[in-house]
């Protein structure tokens, strides 16, 4: 039996998890975690509930990051001993379990590089995902009560709380929008880059000519607020509505007026809630989502007032950032970054990693251009 040889492919895993390393700085982050835990230490560290949570998720997220990266140090020391010892025993099972072991940490390897491009000032949040049908009819509400799937089945593939905070059904199929909440580290960073407009082509099942029908949605993620963030919104900017909770067809479900819905009278901006069992966690939910939209519009206006002041002329995003086709033939494609697969099915149920990899190298690229 021939020896299995992995060295070229173990020597491209050190030299990118040696560029990792080098932007994570791990001596400064080494650093960074024991000053936090001196400072998470002290007695009356909970005298100030908003200091103390800011010192204990930092914590926590830069453990989580140090954990990561050794790890994956130590799987490809690992794995360098499990390839020499398949090849001194010739045993063909454990050169087998070697190659997979390697498919595995190249994937995560490629986690933590794109990880080191989300340096951006919000990008380390949790996110809250609103999805809004556009033209279409029938085929668009479809649409965005399928992209409500895709992302949810998304965040559970990976792992990630997720939460729904309030859906507004359709009259006939599907969702006119909804907004949820993905509770994990980076959540913002990676689904930022699905914000857009998504466009179907598909053989319409709404109608009965069966013709091609093209229909759209549009996805807004911003930031989740933290306690620290200090969007200050003041009782006169605002109005506060409350019902009862209902699902599809109206259906109640439940009998007391526990939803709410927070009107933001200088922007117009309105969030609903209603997926808690008492009004006044609904109430915290919606302030929470509308402080999160305030804070990202914030941080466009800090955004477009840079560029201004550094001439950039250069167009954002366009509208229509993606199209999924189901009919003539089986294709899903981002037009930012021409990344494409032939599998919708896959998609449609969550498989968005090389869709998000892609953004994020492009949206970096377009950083590092300007």
């Amino acid at each position: 039996m021939a020896d299995l040889d992995l060295s070229a492919e173990i020597r491209v895993l050190k030299n990118t998890m040696a560029s990792v390393i080098a932007v994570i700085d791990l001596e400064r982050l080494t650093a960074e975690i024991a000053d936090l835990e001196k400072q998470a230490g002290v007695p009356n560290l909970w005298d100030d509930a908003e200091k103390a949570q800011k010192i204990t998720s930092a914590l926590s997220h830069k453990q989580a990051q140090l954990k990561r990266v050794n790890q994956v140090v130590s799987r490809v020391d690992d794995l360098e001993v499990l390839v020499e010892m398949a090849n001194a025993e010739q045993d063909s099972d454990t050169q087998v379990e070697a190659k997979k072991e390697l498919v595995s940490i190249e994937s995560q390897v490629a986690d933590l590089e794109v990880q080191t491009l989300l340096n951006n000032e919000y990008d380390e949040r949790s996110a809250v995902v609103t999805i809004r049908a556009g033209a279409g009819g029938d085929d668009a509400t479809d649409f965005a009560e399928m992209l409500m799937r895709m992302y949810l089945r998304y965040a559970e593939k990976h792992g990630y709380k997720s939460s729904v905070l309030d859906i507004s059904y359709a009259e006939g199929a599907g969702i006119k929008s909804a907004t949820f909440e993905i509770d994990a580290d980076y959540a913002y960073g990676n689904l930022s880059v699905e914000a857009g407009t998504h466009r179907l082509v598909r053989m319409s099942p709404f109608n009965s000519a069966g013709k091609r029908q093209t229909s759209f949605a549009a996805v807004e993620v911003v930031p989740l607020i933290e306690g620290t963030d200090a969007i200050e919104i003041p009782d006169s900017d605002i109005r506060i509505d409350v019902f009862r909770s209902s699902g599809p067809g109206g259906q109640s479900v439940n009998t007391t007026d526990s939803a709410v819905r927070i009107t933001h009278l200088p922007s117009g901006i309105v969030v609903s809630c209603q997926n808690e069992k008492s009004q006044p966690q609904n109430k915290a939910s919606a302030l929470r989502v509308l402080q999160s939209r305030l804070l990202e519009i914030r941080r466009r206006e800090e955004e477009a007032q840079k560029k201004q002041l550094a001439g950039d002329v250069k167009a954002s995003w366009g509208e229509q950032m993606r199209s999924y086709v189901l009919a003539p033939y089986q294709m899903v494609k981002d037009l930012r970054t021409n990344f494409e697969v032939n599998n919708p099915d896959a998609v449609f149920d969550g498989d968005l990693d090389g869709f998000i990899t892609a953004g994020i190298r492009w949206r970096k690229q377009g950083e590092s251009g300007n």
